[in-house]
């Protein structure tokens, strides 16, 4: 019997394994990917590795590298076989294959990476799909039809303990040609292909991501909304991004719901759609269609009825401090309700729980204020409440927003056109205590997280303004915010 199996091999459940066999555990992970309907497989790691966080950040940061070849000319470089002429990023092509190749060569060395972890924690490594027999035992499944397995290949395991860490896939619509001729976030840095002329059908922060990078990349991408892009973020911010996408050529094809999906001769994809308002129906042909609608757990093959464990409306599994209706079972990340799909949330619950476990630790997981950042073009970084999460908890009357539009210095010279903003939300029922913070900007990510920890330990309004910003960056906008948003002033900056 082990003291521990975790089912799921992704950030959260590599990090409870490897911290509860380091303080002494016999523990055993098991993972099974399953390819998508496209046909995308990958290796240990999760989501985050493979499909999610890493080449999401990686093509990226290949789009910025041709924002800065378009600006390099601004910067004194020249084409070596040009003197004189300065470099205006005209002529320069980006080679798709070339980027997936090479991003896909990056992450079979983390799957290695983390399978060679996993042996010198001495943790055991299980290829296969778990799922419950009763509480305390998990059928080991390494049986899949659409690989290239053959025969029964099912053992059992026992365990004192048990995580659910199985994350989630993306979901399809329920409309013709949907899952034959489309693609997800979990098949899009896979393609052996360019992507071409491409609709991204939806609004989350996955959706604008691939968009954005896709078309620093140079291909024509259109977006198609129901509603509101950036749902659950600050509404201020979340059109600001949008217009800023609009402005470096993201269409947006908006109060439209795709109703079915057809393969033209010549191999595109005829979309079928209709605006939700008028109810009028339009056609337009794609190279490529991928959906970011949400995501769903992968709890339904789990038989968690055998072991005790309940689940919510949403397929999600109940839990309190990573705890579920089994007093013996846990449950982390995307699979958890009510828990921030975040792959740090993931790998901070994985390390607590197992030092509260193991190690005799009280301390739990604070989910209140988890920084994050979206890597759209204009990258946006926030903490804690939206203006309107806090209007509505605390009162319009009992807020104050600071708030500043700036142009980093680096976008002077190139004349770029995009402005950033800097945004504060301040609690005046609780001594002005700094509540929500939102930054849209370059390194997002990078000026988030130090800014993180003023939050952990709850400064006041007056105590952020202690702090003595670094000259000339975009984070020290962080710390000079003088302007509210109720005086009606302009918030936009001149000079440095």
């Amino acid at each position: 019997m082990y003291d521990l199996v975790v089912i799921g091999g992704g950030s959260g459940g590599l990090s409870a394994s490897k911290e509860a066999a380091r303080l002494g555990a016999k523990v055993a992970v098991l993972d099974f990917v399953y390819p998508t309907f496209y046909g995308t497989r990958w290796g240990l790691g999760g989501t985050c590795v493979n499909v999610g966080c890493i080449p999401k950040k990686l093509y990226h940061t290949a789009a910025i590298f041709g924002h800065h070849i378009e600006e390099a000319g601004h910067y004194g470089w020249e084409d070596s076989s040009r003197p004189g002429i300065p470099l205006e990023g005209k002529g320069h092509k980006h080679v798709w294959e070339r980027l997936r190749e090479n991003i896909q060569n990056h992450i079979h060395e983390l799957n290695n990476g983390y399978i060679t972890g996993l042996r010198s924690a001495k943790v055991q490594y299980i290829n296969a799909r778990g799922s419950f027999k009763d509480p305390h035992t998990i059928i080991c499944d390494a049986t899949c039809p659409t690989c290239d397995v053959v025969g029964d290949r099912k053992t059992e395991i026992t365990a004192r303990r048990i995580i659910i860490a199985v994350g989630g896939r993306p979901q399809y619509p329920k409309i013709p040609g949907a899952k034959e001729y489309s693609i997800t976030s979990d098949d899009i840095f896979s393609l052996q292909n360019p992507p071409g002329k491409t609709l991204v059908v939806g609004a989350s922060y996955i959706a604008l991501e691939c968009a954005g990078f896709l078309t620093g990349l140079g291909y024509e991408t259109k977006v198609m909304v129901r509603s509101v892009v950036l749902r659950g973020f600050d509404r201020d911010c979340a059109e600001r991004i949008k217009d800023d996408m609009i402005n470096t050529g993201t269409n947006f094809i908006e109060s439209c719901i795709p109703l079915g999906i057809e393969l033209l001769p010549d191999g595109k994809r005829l979309v079928t759609y209709e605006n939700v308002n008028s109810k009028e129906k339009f056609q337009e042909a794609f190279d490529t269609v991928m959906f970011a609608i949400g995501r769903e757990p992968l709890t339904k093959e789990l038989n968690l009825e055998a072991a005790g464990v309940k689940v919510a409306e949403d397929k999600k599994i109940w839990t309190w401090n990573e705890r579920t209706t089994a007093p013996h079972i846990y449950a982390l990340g995307d699979v958890a309700h009510k828990v921030p799909e975040l792959t740090p949330v993931a790998i901070k619950q994985g390390l607590m729980l197992a030092k509260r476990i193991w190690g005799n630790s009280k301390l739990l997981v604070n989910l209140d204020h988890v920084p994050t950042t979206v890597f759209t073009p204009l990258e946006y970084g926030s903490i804690g409440f939206s203006e309107e999460r806090a209007i509505a908890t605390f009162g319009e009357d009992n807020i104050e927003v600071y708030h500043s539009e700036f142009t980093p210095l680096e976008y002077t010279v190139p004349h770029r056109r995009s402005r950033c903003y800097a945004k504060l939300i301040v609690n005046y029922l609780d001594k002005q205590r700094v509540i929500g913070f939102h930054y849209l900007g370059p390194n997002a990510g990078e000026v988030t997280q130090g800014f993180a920890s003023a939050f952990v330990a709850g400064l006041s309004l007056d105590e952020w303004n202690l702090v003595v910003g670094i000259h000339p960056t975009c984070a020290e906008e962080m710390v000079s915010l003088r302007r509210t948003k109720r005086s009606g002033l302009d918030p936009k900056k001149s000079g440095c």
